[in-house]
């Protein structure tokens, strides 16, 4: 109790003063590093939109945006001026630079416009508030979610004002967010890693992106799925704005830091390994005298044949807002992932994190359920196989 009024309490001073505000990391953070190796591909196969199995790249900016009532041919007008300015010269320009963005839709769209109510992706919902949540309304769910990411993290943010121009009548910030990828890399497998704000690897253990059969089965939506057609191609995202007890973590022992995680801070390896990308055997410490039960790792993958469904593709970004009026630090995860099935994905694995050794640390305050459309057809724009198909 004492913890969640602490993290509450810092949290409202912070929060308070920023709703509506475009947040950048701190000028202190370590934005402007390039990820290595494989270079970012310009978009993802076929008609997927850049941004969700393409490379991370080091910085990037989120932000959800209202369109009030607008009419049909007012949500034409915005997805057609988005397309634009996505092919402008100017933007395509900045392809070296690692840009990718990705362009999706919350449930609160498809809530305003009834035409549009019999196409909602089938588990598109608002994110409901799990246990251990803070969530502030102002700082949750929106009509539309652009994901910008860049080399720079002022590039990224730059690239979202240029998308936003001339919008102005159409749309309404609802809240934004930029993050950035400390010791960005790509591990031996390929697999893109980071290092978050308490010091560890986040992003192991993710399913191979460039693994294509792996991604149809995990992150892509499929022909005769049971979705609404316009949706093949696409993919749901979950965007989770989590604040981190920073000064309270810093003063546990490393010891006490790694079981909570399940890993060795130094190296990533699960505690029962050596290696980065070495997979726990958490069957034989049934009992927990390597690997703590409540561990982050041991919760979110228990690493039994039936877990092997509700993978999902992590994608996460920290953020950094300098300190709130209480004078403690504001920063955290900008955590993000893709999947087929909000359900069998993310809302499995939070139930089984409920409980964990991680909860102390941590106040999820915002973010929310999207689905990433497809990308737009040669000559078309994004949304083009959502209007095209209201009757």
């Amino acid at each position: 109790m004492r913890r969640r009024r602490f993290l509450a309490g810092i949290a409202t001073g912070a929060l308070g003063t920023a709703v509506g505000a475009c947040s950048a990391g701190s000028p202190h953070a370590p934005v402007d590093q390039a990820a290595k190796p494989r270079p970012d591909r310009p978009s993802d196969s076929g008609n997927r939109q850049a941004g969700v199995t393409t490379v991370p790249s080091v910085g990037a900016s989120l932000a959800a945006l209202d369109l009030g009532r607008a009419s049909h041919k007012q949500l034409l007008a915005l997805l057609q001026l988005l397309t634009s300015h996505l092919q402008s010269p100017q933007l395509r320009s900045s392809a070296s630079s690692g840009l990718t963005v990705t362009v999706a839709v919350g449930a609160s769209l498809f809530d305003k416009h009834p035409d549009l109510a019999h196409l909602r992706p089938r588990r598109l919902t608002a994110m409901p508030s799990f246990p251990n949540d803070a969530l502030d309304p102002a700082w949750c769910h929106g009509d539309l979610l652009l994901q910008v990411c860049a080399k720079r993290s002022s590039t990224a943010r730059g690239v979202v004002e240029r998308l936003l121009r001339g919008t102005s009548a159409m749309v309404q910030p609802r809240w934004s967010i930029a993050g950035f990828r400390p010791e960005s890399h790509l591990s031996a497998t390929g697999v893109a890693t980071t290092r978050n704000l308490f010091g560890f690897r986040e992003g192991i253990g993710n399913p191979d992106p460039s693994d294509q059969a792996l991604m149809d089965k995990l992150v892509w939506i499929q022909p005769d799925s049971g979705e609404p057609a316009w949706t093949a191609g696409g993919t749901y995202q979950v965007v989770r704005l989590i604040r981190f007890a920073s000064e309270l973590w810093d003063a546990e022992p490393v010891q006490h830091q790694e079981d909570v995680f399940g890993r060795h801070k130094q190296s990533g390896a699960p505690l029962a390994g050596k290696r980065e990308d070495q997979v726990p055997n958490f069957a034989a410490d049934p009992d927990g005298r390597i690997t703590p039960l409540d561990a982050h790792i041991r919760r979110a993958n228990p690493r039994t044949p039936e877990a092997e469904t509700n993978r999902i593709l992590r994608r996460s970004y920290s953020y950094r807002r300098g300190k709130d009026a209480a004078g403690q630090p504001d920063e955290g995860l900008v955590f993000i992932c893709f999947q087929q099935d909000l359900e069998r994905g993310f809302a499995t694995i939070q139930r089984r994190l409920r409980g964990e050794a991680l909860e102390k640390y941590v106040l999820p305050f915002g973010g929310g359920y999207f689905f990433v459309m497809p990308d737009a057809p040669p000559g078309g724009y994004l949304g083009q196989q959502l209007l095209e198909a209201v009757k």
